[in-house]
């Protein structure tokens, strides 16, 4: 059976790309580590943002594996704009997949990007694989195989956090970070 281990990124100093872990997130990026280095895994694939790189290196180095970025696994752009009010726009962006705000992305588009990375990853020949991403667009791909995910479920991810997806006859997911 094929596995993802779906992984949110550790504590970082910001949003922004180039944002670096914190001295926690650095201690989390070890602890994930150990925690994954007894699973079978066949590739590592992260988003390209610094945070998320940095989260996995540790894992990487262990297994002396190559850390592969995807651009798909990028964080979701909510709004090109300042909103004052982020968090209110993002719970309706829950509610209302379509919603797009100017300059950013719907909840339905990212979760076409982040499952485009999912199918080619069902597809292809690695059985194990972790995969490196970041919050909104984490709980959007879950929401993506179980519409009952929403606002409540993003806001209850962690930093770092790992789930399990399973391929079998259908797409199964479950919370393995404690």
């Amino acid at each position: 059976m094929k596995t993802i281990y779906l992984v949110r990124h550790c504590a970082a100093k910001g949003q922004e790309r180039e944002a670096e872990l914190t001295e926690a997130g650095y201690a989390q990026a070890l602890e994930l580590a150990a925690f994954l280095a007894d699973k079978p895994i066949d590739c590592i694939l992260s988003s390209s943002y610094k945070r998320a790189v940095q989260t996995i290196l540790p894992l990487a180095g262990r297994l002396h594996m190559d850390v592969e970025q995807d651009e798909r696994l990028t964080e979701r752009i909510l709004s090109a704009e300042h909103l004052p009010d982020w968090f209110e726009k993002l719970q309706e962006t829950f509610m209302d997949v379509d919603l797009t705000l100017p300059g950013g992305e719907s909840s339905r588009q990212a979760m076409e990007r982040i499952a485009s990375v999912v199918a080619e990853i069902w597809a292809g020949e690695a059985m194990h694989t972790v995969l490196v991403t970041h919050g909104n667009i984490m709980s959007l791909l879950l929401k993506y195989y179980d519409d009952k995910v929403g606002f409540a479920e993003w806001r209850s991810l962690s930093n770092p956090d790992v789930f399990v997806l399973r391929m079998a006859d259908e797409v199964t997911y479950e919370r393995i970070w404690k």
